[in-house]
């Protein structure tokens, strides 16, 4: 689904965001002269609230590029309470359609779930359904669509259906319980960097019907916006509210909002640009950071910029709760503490256009920025440079998997998150999600897990932003929940299912990387690695060498628990031996098996 929002990186169009500058002095770049260092000045007053001062932006023009066409499927059948809404949030999902590049194909008859008449949709809206809509053969034929890689986009009482199938309650993330009546509330925005609430401010005050939901979808999805629910009367979810989210789930894309009961909802500017943000994220036009997190500290919260301090010259101004880089050549470094051992760092970015910036990790403190330069690792922010110095590449010393970073990076004008994760001396680096970059530091002048942190201004011109700076200490950051992408082996093919299809016992075997749903593996958090809807699983849970490796309904067995291991192979706990690709050479419709671990190249993989 990615492949058709772009290319290469070159084609990208931008859009550059006009800030109002408050002087902030800051950052500075691997392999560039740095001028002599300014005093900080830094005004850590925030900006007024953009939920308003983004609400007059055309729904249009509100993202940086032209996504290609696609077609999205608004699905609004009732079989219990319906809402008088709907009719306006048709017509507003056909305007945004046609401003956005998507065309709306509306129907409340359940027999356009079928296998054949889905596969034409990137997302499938359930605008306030409710009851039991679907057959169970419609029900088989949508799950089979969201496990090929299709998107769901849930809209208020898409949480208020069917309460009898599990599939639908995980992919919707919660549902409904109850609700206090119709006023206004103060929704604080968790996450500003995802397309459906990178135009709010951090708080959002709006009138609705607010939801209580029967399970808090925290563990389970990334939480967009939530609830005060000091600020409203009847909320009863003990103060975490989540009122927006997002999630991958069994290799789809699922995002829901709670907002939209009341026909005024779809005449906001602000709350259409929400739904137009969750349908883009939902067919793929845009990558964000869904997985849960939870447990990260904040170091950068938006207004306050204590405890970071500038070395060399060049400045970043804050407005909007954003830090975005201005002239010369600095670097802006958290001094406030030093982080050793395991840790996760994550923070938001966003490039103006063709512009240069990088996130440093692992020096000691300095007001010299070449003190990061040299005993330090730069993970580099740049579209354009050579492949070991651009976006996603610890800078100078190893290249990002570019075709997997070009699949999970969005385009200048559009927000981007970076985790970056140190375990030991073991950098792994993740665009938006997506596992893109496995380095480990064999320097001894260096260490990873000691050291400052810090966010650089590579020069006049340059135009970098970023939110959301937060760390997560201890155990490497590893959040529970689902994770998808490629599985990547010997000669950087894909782990792959014979020619997509999905009969018990069809081969699995490594392939040229192509991004179809045959190479699309889940890891649902349980131990399995699933694709296709089924089972990676070891042939009649065999232990021999040999053993064939096949696609198989899950069914809880040892047959089908997988483990990565530190050295990066995946081992079959239940057997004790690896996953292999057979043979001594390695081409396309090589098939796997089950071996004695040995950690030789055949036996190594990179998981998403």
């Amino acid at each position: 689904m990615r492949t058709l929002r772009r290319t290469a990186l070159g084609l990208f169009t931008s859009t550059v965001l006009c800030l109002t500058p408050q002087a902030v002095a800051l950052p500075a770049e691997a392999g560039h002269p740095v001028a002599a260092p300014s005093s900080n000045t830094a005004d850590t007053r925030a900006a007024a609230d953009p939920a308003t001062a983004h609400a007059a932006a055309d729904p249009a023009t509100a993202h940086a590029a032209a996504d290609p066409a696609y077609k999205v499927l608004v699905f609004s059948r009732t079989a219990g309470f319906r809402h008088s809404s709907i009719d306006d949030g048709i017509a507003a999902l056909r305007d945004l359609g046609t401003a956005n590049s998507f065309t709306v194909d509306a129907t409340e008859d359940a027999q356009a779930f079928t296998t054949g008449n889905l596969a034409q949709y990137k997302a499938v809206v359930f605008l306030s359904t409710t009851g039991d809509v679907l057959n169970a053969a419609q029900q088989t034929a949508f799950e089979q669509y969201i496990q090929g890689g299709g998107g769901y986009a849930g809209i208020h009482a898409a949480a208020d259906t069917e309460y009898d199938w599990p599939f639908y309650e995980g992919l919707a993330g919660a549902l409904f319980r109850s609700h206090p009546a119709v006023q206004s509330a103060t929704v604080e925005v968790e996450d500003r960097a995802h397309d459906a609430t990178a135009h709010l401010g951090s708080t959002w005050q709006r009138t609705d019907e607010w939801y209580d939901y029967r399970s808090n979808p925290r563990t389970t999805a990334r939480v967009l916006a939530s609830l005060d629910e000091s600020s409203y009367s009847g909320g009863s979810m003990s103060g975490d509210h989540p009122i927006a989210w997002c999630k991958d789930y069994q290799g789809g894309r699922a995002f829901y909002t709670g907002g939209g009961h009341t026909d005024e909802s779809y005449s906001e500017t602000a709350f259409r640009r929400h739904l137009l943000g969750g349908i883009r994220w939902a067919a793929g036009m845009t990558d964000a950071d869904c997985r849960p997190e939870t447990g990260y500290t904040t170091l950068f919260d938006g207004s306050s910029t204590a405890g970071w301090s500038q070395a060399g010259p060049g400045s970043f101004t804050l407005a909007d709760g954003t830090l975005t880089s201005t002239g010369g050549m600095g670097l802006y470094w958290y001094s406030g503490r030093e982080f050793s051992g395991d840790y996760s760092l994550k923070l938001d970015w966003r490039m103006a256009g063709d512009d240069n910036s990088g996130v440093f990790l692992g020096f000691p403190a300095s007001g010299d920025p070449w003190t990061a330069v040299n005993n330090g690792y730069e993970i580099q922010i740049d579209a354009t440079d050579a492949a070991d110095r651009t976006t996603g590449a610890v800078y100078g010393f190893r290249s990002a998997d570019i075709a997997a970073r070009d699949a999970a990076l969005n385009p200048p004008g559009e927000w981007n998150t970076y985790e970056l994760r140190v375990t030991g001396e073991r950098l792994e680096i993740f665009l938006n999600g997506r596992k893109i970059n496995d380095f480990t530091n064999t320097d001894p002048a260096r260490s990873l897990r000691q050291g400052h942190i810090g966010i650089q201004n590579h020069g006049d011109g340059d135009e970098v932003s970023f939110r959301n700076i937060r760390v997560k200490q201890g155990g490497g950051g590893q959040e529970p929940g689902p994770r998808s992408g490629e599985v990547k082996g010997v000669n950087g093919k894909c782990l792959d299912v014979d020619g997509g299809q999905t009969a018990d016992g069809t081969k699995v075997q490594i392939w040229t990387c192509n991004g179809t749903a045959a190479q699309r593996w889940t890891l649902p958090g349980d131990g399995t690695v699933r694709a296709l809807g089924k089972c990676l699983d070891v042939s009649g849970g065999g232990s021999t060498d040999g053993t064939r490796i096949q696609l198989w309904t899950c069914n809880g067995t040892g047959a089908q628990v997988w483990s990565a291991q530190a050295d990066g192979t995946v081992r079959n706990p239940a057997s004790g031996k690896c996953l292999d690709a057979s043979g001594g050479t390695w081409n396309d419709g090589t098939a796997v098996h089950l071996w004695t671990c040995h950690a030789n190249s055949n036996q190594k993989w990179t998981l998403p």
